[in-house]
């Protein structure tokens, strides 16, 4: 059996070999707090580009950001043709970490992909203990499950350029099986792109998928549970065709993480925060957590690809990255509701674009600028 089909080993004392100094290129990366505070944060690097060599890497921080160290890599078969990516950690329910990451080959070839997911009792632990690697499904899933308010917990699964490629898979089990229910499909085959779709439970109970395109964001709803779906049609929210970032708060507003602002179709540049008080209808303030873009870097200088949680508290705990070959940064922020409101830090626990992460080693396929 292929390496990308088995479940990979599981690095939990990683050595040299994934040091800052030797990774050449590394981004797209996803956070989340355990309940007494610790936080994790998953990303994935290895080779110069997406490759056959890229594996996850999970950090934690037992001091809120102030330190950081590698506690776990995912890595299928080191220089074979399985690549791990897509890392994505989540905290259920029963306030256990899971943590998913796509595990396929080198090729990106359908139905190859696979959410695979391991889980810990004990997150707040800085050396939890880790089921085994466990398949849930066909497809690629980067952001966080959601919780319904029914009981199922529901997972985003793309297979890309397809017909139903938004695929929705579903646990009402706490987890222990996942079965796909439904799936949306963006009608036009010159708008589709990765999909990366999220999920929000709207209050009237409807489900609200927004999803990646060639467009920006197309949105697609569901009123029966996820089981069927509307053909995906444009929003009103600009954004380049990129991740974005969507999700209830404690307060009941939706926070949304993209770049530039929600009215403005920008390139890489600008990640923003931005709150909703009904449902997505509308937006108000404005927190520019990375001004910077393209030109700003030694590479491409994106910044790119958030990712947030919030804790008990109400603080909101972020990340994206930015030049991923170049510079090849992972950032912090924590700010609050009051601070995307204003649109400015109001507070001096507010921490915007702190580096978390840097790695060093030269891309050959960086070319030096003129």
């Amino acid at each position: 059996m292929d390496a990308y089909l088995l479940p990979p080993p599981l690095n939990t004392n990683p050595g040299p070999e994934f040091a800052d100094e030797v990774r050449m290129w590394q981004g797209i990366p996803s956070i989340e707090r355990a309940p007494g505070g610790r936080l994790w944060a998953a990303w994935y690097a290895g080779g110069v580009t997406e490759d056959r060599y890229n594996y996850v890497m999970l950090w934690t921080s037992g001091d809120e950001s102030a330190t950081w160290q590698l506690a776990l890599v995912v890595d299928p078969d080191g220089e074979g043709i399985a690549r791990a990516y897509d890392p994505c950690p989540w905290l259920d329910p029963l306030g256990r970490l899971w943590l998913f990451w796509g595990q396929g080959n080198e090729n990106h070839t359908e139905p190859d992909k696979g959410v695979w997911a391991i889980v810990a009792d004990d997150p707040d632990s800085p050396r939890p203990v880790w089921s085994a690697p466990r398949r849930l499904g066909d497809g690629v899933m980067m952001n966080k499950p959601l919780a319904t308010s029914w009981g199922e917990w529901l997972i985003c699964s793309a297979l890309w350029h397809q017909e139903d490629s938004c695929r929705v898979l579903a646990s009402g089990d706490r987890g222990a099986t996942w079965t796909r229910i439904g799936a949306a499909t963006v009608p036009d085959p010159k708008e589709r792109n990765c999909d990366e779709h999220m999920l929000v439970e709207r209050r009237d109970g409807s489900l609200w998928m927004l999803v990646r395109t060639t467009y920006g964001i197309g949105e697609s709803i569901s009123t029966d549970r996820g089981r069927t779906w509307t053909p995906v049609a444009p929003t009103a929210i600009q954004n380049p065709t990129t991740r974005f970032y969507i999700g209830r708060l404690h307060s009941g507003r939706l926070l949304l993480v993209k770049n530039g602002p929600v009215n403005e179709r920008t390139g890489r540049s600008r990640i923003t925060a931005a709150l909703s008080e009904d449902d997505g209808k509308s937006w108000v303030g404005g927190l520019v957590l990375d001004p910077r873009g393209p030109g700003q870097g030694s590479g491409d200088g994106c910044v790119s690809y958030p990712d947030a949680t919030q804790a008990a508290d109400g603080t909101i705990h972020c990340i994206h990255d930015f030049d991923r070959c170049g510079d090849k940064e992972i950032l912090y922020s924590r700010f609050t509701e009051a601070d995307v409101l204003a649109g400015r830090a109001l507070g001096a626990d507010t921490v915007l674009a702190q580096v978390l992460n840097r790695a060093t080693a030269l891309n050959p396929k960086l070319k030096p600028k003129a």
